[in-house]
């Protein structure tokens, strides 16, 4: 924490907390055989296709939890339920973006659109709609510091890894890299979502674990992928 941070500053303090959780989900996501193959220089165009098809449905769905978490929220945080949806509008046809990213490094559409959620997947997906349903579902700000954390930091790079890789073009990749772009500019919002609800010790606490718990699930998902 910065000499000038107050000690008692309750954002302050639960933004410590979320990034000691992303800390550990990012050394998870970097033991999974999937992630090991991509920084090992191992990373086939097989498991550029298994990766796309596996997120597709997680994309497809966060516009539809945040939407439902928005329709939950009730009046006395309105400004929140506003930032909701606007995140909710701004990335609810991304999955068409990651299909056509697809179909660009030669998969079949009807593949990716048929697909199956893994294990992994079925669980993020359940605890995503569960948490969102929930009246004035605060906790899933600590889903979206996960989720969209990830985008900011490894999004771009992973996207740059796989294009030398595998020597395709840059309409395969473009998701990726989009969202290295986009979701650093969501987070930086974040902190402002945090003083909406803030302070509030039990609602700090729950921010804090729906983010571990999303982390976990969301790192099973990557480690189904191949298995």
């Amino acid at each position: 924490m910065a000499d000038g941070a107050r000690i008692d500053d309750p954002v302050s303090d639960t933004l410590r907390k979320l990034a000691l959780v992303f800390a550990d989900f990012e050394q998870r996501l970097e033991a999974t055989p999937l992630i090991r193959k991509l920084t090992r220089g191992r990373f086939e165009l097989a498991d550029y296709h298994a990766f796309l098809i596996n997120l597709r449905q997680q994309v497809k769905d966060g516009a539809l939890w945040m939407s439902r978490a928005a329709s939950n929220i009730g009046e006395d945080h309105l400004e929140l339920r506003s930032t909701l949806m606007r995140h909710a509008v701004t990335e609810h046809r991304d999955f068409r973006l990651l299909e056509a990213d697809f179909v660009a490094a030669g998969g079949d559409l009807a593949v990716i659109r048929t697909a199956k959620k893994n294990v992994g997947s079925e669980a993020l997906s359940a605890w995503m709609f569960h948490e969102a349903s929930r009246p004035d579902p605060f906790g899933l700000l600590g889903a979206m510091f996960i989720i969209e954390g990830l985008g900011s930091i490894k999004a771009a790079p992973w996207g740059r890894q796989v294009k030398a890789r595998l020597d395709l073009p840059d309409e395969a990749v473009r998701f990726l890299l989009y969202h290295g772009e986009n979701d650093a500019e969501h987070m930086a919002e974040f902190e402002q979502m945090l003083r909406m609800v803030l302070p509030d010790d039990a609602v700090a606490e729950r921010i804090v674990t729906t983010a571990r718990v999303t982390a976990r699930l969301y790192a099973l998902q990557i480690e189904e992928i191949g298995a």
